[in-house]
């Protein structure tokens, strides 16, 4: 996907580098396949914020994404598609009885392709299979973690894992972050890499783009007060006058370990900290 450098007409034009969207096929979503998508500001169920910095934005509504793949016949792919809730585009595909889905477009992935599921699919981009049917070496992502429960790992842009051996039903992946980490081979994967490859590289140039997305602005604790933030207080710009940065909650940050699921530990040979 290449990308597009403004020249600098206006402050907010100045260093911006958006997508062309030159990939995109189809410009309105399929309606049947689209759900609505409420506001919540960052706030949990009893109404208290439990994720700063989050209000306003466009509105959006959400498209139902397949990430299971259960139907095993045949599919072609009628559009790329832009999806304003993730960073990859999506692709429409249509079965053979008239049914339509979305599902997470790889790279290099092509308007009238045929593609399958299920453990008889060949190796082909966008074909999603049993990890014990992928042989070593092949790039994968939307990965699951329970059977049937619909991919978890590596649905972002570009992003994409490795298969790297199979063992006593188990098949060791390596992730995006570079955790070797074991996954029962009975689990579903998709063939290739994450559409998109150029999200990273983009800039925004100007803070309205973020209000777009609906993140709202963020402050640095050394200048709030010593009530708001334990960085805060000081006379003109101090240091934060601890040994290491803390949480507005007073918890340690940066490099603070905070992995809960350890009853999967010993599926992990690798750390990504490693």
């Amino acid at each position: 996907m290449p990308l597009k450098i403004y020249k600098s007409t206006s402050p907010g034009r100045r260093d911006t580098i958006a997508a062309d969207y030159n990939d995109i096929t189809k410009n309105k979503p399929e309606k049947s396949l689209l759900a609505p998508l409420l506001k919540k500001g960052g706030r949990n169920n009893r109404g208290r914020i439990t994720v700063r910095h989050r209000g306003g934005g466009h509105k959006r509504r959400y498209r139902l994404v397949d990430f299971i793949r259960l139907r095993t016949d045949q599919a072609e792919v009628l559009s790329i598609e832009y999806d304003p809730n993730r960073t990859a585009r999506i692709a429409l595909i249509r079965y053979e009885d008239g049914q339509k889905n979305y599902i997470v477009a790889p790279n290099n992935f092509k308007v009238g392709q045929k593609i399958h599921s299920g453990s008889s699919s060949n190796f082909t981009i966008g074909n999603a299979m049993f990890l014990s049917s992928i042989p070593t070496g092949t790039l994968v992502h939307n990965i699951e973690i329970n059977p049937g429960k619909g991919g978890q790992l590596v649905k972002s842009a570009g992003a994409v894992a490795q298969i790297m051996a199979h063992e006593s039903g188990y098949t060791l992946v390596r992730l995006p972050s570079g955790e070797m980490r074991r996954i029962l081979n009975t689990c579903k994967a998709t063939i290739g890499q994450v559409s998109n490859l150029d999200h990273k590289n983009q800039k925004l140039g100007k803070a309205g783009r973020n209000r777009h997305r609906g993140r709202r602005p963020s402050v640095r604790g050394s200048v709030m007060s010593p009530a708001a933030h334990p960085h805060g207080g000081g006379e003109g710009r101090s240091g934060i006058g601890m040994p290491g940065p803390k949480t507005p909650w007073g918890k340690p940050a940066l490099g603070h370990r905070t992995r809960r699921n350890r009853r999967s530990n010993n599926l992990i040979l690798r750390r990504r900290s490693q």
